[in-house]
């Protein structure tokens, strides 16, 4: 044999539909059926898809106890609570900038930095 000759298996449209269907049964998974059969759990992946059998696909089911569902509840209420104090900090932030250029205009400054600079404060 030569170093690239590789063995490449094809199934047949009965031996497929039979692996899905005792992959359906339940008595074996796609690991323990990918054994008996000298097939890649990957390969029975893509015969479910190719057969659009999504019912077999894996399913990430996520179990939480009630302490992990009040801590996800408080910590969504903490966001929420952040979300309104950073909303407040920015709306007081542009308010002080209006008064600001307000002020400057009524001062007689040419601009908000030119006051700024006047009274010390941060641009």
């Amino acid at each position: 044999m030569y170093k690239n000759d590789k063995v490449i298996r094809r199934y047949s449209e009965s031996f497929k539909l039979k692996i899905l269907d005792e992959l359906t049964t339940g008595k074996l998974n796609k690991y323990q059926l990918g054994k008996t059969y000298g097939i890649a759990p990957s390969t029975i992946n893509e015969w479910i898809k190719k057969y659009n059998r999504k019912d077999l696909m894996n399913t990430r089911v996520t179990v939480k106890t009630k302490d992990e569902i009040t801590r996800i509840k408080q910590l969504q209420k903490e966001i929420e609570q952040l979300k309104k104090l950073l909303l407040k900090k920015d709306m007081d932030a542009l308010v002080d900038e209006s008064y600001l250029e307000v002020a400057a205009e009524q001062l007689g400054y040419k601009s908000v930095l030119e006051l700024k600079k006047k009274l010390s404060i941060k641009p």
